[in-house]
């Protein structure tokens, strides 16, 4: 018997066939847009004592995305994580962040569609974002400085990226003729409200850890945030061990699936191209479990490669042009 009765989790993004090839191409050339400011922006923003915070926020959300919870009705939800990229690493290395990780996904773990990898950068990493920035600066300039700011903005900006981007999903199903948007959306709204609390207490849970233990990472002088090795270490210590408790994930599908079953269009969707990890499965391991643990692993590491290497090469960029 596997030492885990679970399986992998379920997938978690737009899969091609949802959208039509006009709104994915559109949504595409707005995410690049969007990414090629962010670079342009990070070279300028980023602290050189915050670069290592930018590997260990990508790695850990990407490894908590893996650990699907069961909400209501059969229907399950999972991190997306960019209110607290935002909160930690400011909005324009957390769109960076969250496009690594969405394109980790798709590409080596076809964890949602090519054609509609834009779209799933768009509503993660612009929207998710971008909303995550408003409301939780919205929350902290009420708070005057206080640290119920933290924790009811942290709260507040986690639901609300998980709201409206579910909106967004809807909109975009709508224009592409895949569902009607007065069925939609109410539907998309509905378990996304329930979902963006799971999403909610997560990233306040995540944020009071980090406040006992390193509060000076919740400052919002990024420039003097303490890094080091020790934060590499620990860092990636639990991003590793969300990894590995990855087979207890919900096997109940999530939101966007669950939809997409009930108002018939599930059979649109369209399998990968090609294929490397898929569905977080590592090939030729016959334990499902293990071969999960050993993908989660995979990718955690590869996510954390890539944001670390993308966020030095920024600072040492903006090294140089000094």
């Amino acid at each position: 018997m596997p030492v885990f009765p679970l399986s992998a989790p379920e997938p978690m993004h737009i899969p091609d066939g949802f959208l039509s090839a006009v709104v994915s191409i559109v949504l595409w050339l707005l995410s690049i847009l969007v990414i090629a400011y962010s670079l342009k922006r990070v070279n300028q923003d980023l602290g050189e004592r915050q670069v290592p915070l930018m590997g260990v926020v990508a790695a850990a959300i990407f490894a908590g995305q893996m650990l699907n919870f069961t909400v209501v009705g059969g229907t399950s939800g999972h991190l997306m994580g960019a209110a607290l990229a935002t909160i930690l690493l400011g909005p324009w290395a957390a769109m960076l962040v969250m496009t690594t990780v969405v394109s980790v996904q798709a590409l080596i773990f076809q964890d949602g569609g090519l054609l509609v990898l834009g779209a799933n950068i768009f509503n993660m990493g612009v929207i998710g974002v971008a909303v995550s920035y408003f409301v939780y600066l919205s929350i902290q300039r009420l708070a005057g400085g206080k640290s119920w700011g933290i924790f009811t903005g942290g709260f507040l900006a986690a639901w609300a990226s998980i709201f409206v981007a579910s909106l967004a999903v809807a909109l975009e199903l709508a224009f592409s003729g895949t569902s009607p948007a007065n069925l939609a959306i109410p539907a998309m709204a509905g378990i996304h409200a329930l979902i963006g609390i799971g999403e909610g207490l997560v990233t306040a849970g995540a944020l009071a850890m980090i406040y006992a233990t390193r509060p000076d990472l919740l400052r919002a002088d990024r420039q003097k945030q303490a890094g080091g090795a020790a934060l590499w270490v620990v860092g990636l210590i639990i991003a590793l061990a969300l990894a590995i408790a990855s087979p207890l994930a919900s096997a109940y599908p999530d939101g966007l699936v669950r939809i997409a079953k009930q108002r018939g269009f599930l059979e649109a969707a369209q399998g990968p191209v090609y294929q490397i990890i898929p569905g977080y499965i590592l090939p030729g391991i016959s334990n499902e479990a293990l071969a999960t643990i050993l993908a989660g692993i995979i990718g955690t590491l590869i996510v954390f490669g890539i944001a670390a290497a993308v966020a030095y090469s920024k600072r040492n960029r903006k090294t140089v042009q000094n």
